[in-house]
């Protein structure tokens, strides 16, 4: 018999190394794709949704904006100054943040991301803007210096609004300009008049100056006056004549 040509040891060894290898490469690249898909997934669920192209209409002042179909928007997560109302002084920096505000959005197509309550004590809605190239508006307005942050809950993009106004303040931008410090309360709302322990009565003394000027010139006024002092003059006289 003729004895068929012998295995080599050794290619066979080869052979299993190469399909451990294989299977290796197999095991981790589901792995990878696993990992990529179970991250996506995370991250959709917990990202906030965000609306369809919306339109901006009008921009009441630094923080807030009137949304078609809509309503009212109050940007979150940031206070811009107030412009006040009637008679009021606008805070600084407040015309330049609504400036600023309608040059980013005003009758542009936004995005309105929300993020915790919906709406506000004034039933203005409350989300993030996005403009239609991605840029996130309430952040640029804190890294310009023209609001502040204003977060009374956790948000998912508060340390995103934290870093723009550490960059501004950093730089001196806007209302960080004129000093570090963090600006007080004047550059957000009107403060109330302080109050003092007197009490004035309503119109002061031109008030009652006017009011003696019309009992003066009313006669029967006059005639009961005068009634009254001689009255008065002849009770005063009784008494002096009694005491003697």
């Amino acid at each position: 018999m003729v004895a068929g040509p012998r295995s080599d040891p050794s290619l066979h060894f080869s052979r299993a190394i190469a399909v451990t290898h294989s299977e290796e490469r197999s095991r981790m690249e589901f792995l990878r794709t696993f990992t990529l898909a179970a991250a996506a997934a995370f991250a959709l669920v917990q990202s906030p949704p965000r609306s369809g192209p919306v339109l901006v209409t009008a921009v009441i002042d630094g923080d807030t904006i009137q949304v078609a179909a809509v309503g009212r928007v109050r940007l979150l997560g940031i206070d811009a100054p107030e412009i006040g109302r009637g008679f009021d002084t606008p805070a600084p920096f407040a015309h330049e943040a609504k400036e600023r505000l309608a040059a980013l959005v005003l009758h542009r197509w936004i995005r309105l991301e929300p993020d915790g309550p919906r709406d506000d004590a004034y039933n203005r809605h409350l989300a993030y803007a996005m403009t239609e190239d991605g840029q996130f508006v309430n952040a640029m307005l804190l890294r310009e210096g023209l609001a502040r942050v204003s977060a009374r809950l956790p948000l998912a993009r508060l340390p995103e609004l934290q870093r723009a106004e550490a960059e501004a303040q950093t730089f001196r931008r806007g209302m960080w300009g004129a000093t570090p410090r963090i600006p007080g309360q004047q550059y957000t709302f009107q403060a109330p008049a302080k109050k003092t322990g007197r009490t004035k009565k309503p119109g002061g003394a031109a008030a009652g100056r006017t009011k003696r000027k019309r009992q003066a010139a009313n006669p029967h006024r006059r005639r009961a006056r005068a009634v009254f002092d001689v009255m008065h003059t002849k009770q005063a006289y009784l008494c002096i004549c009694a005491r003697r």
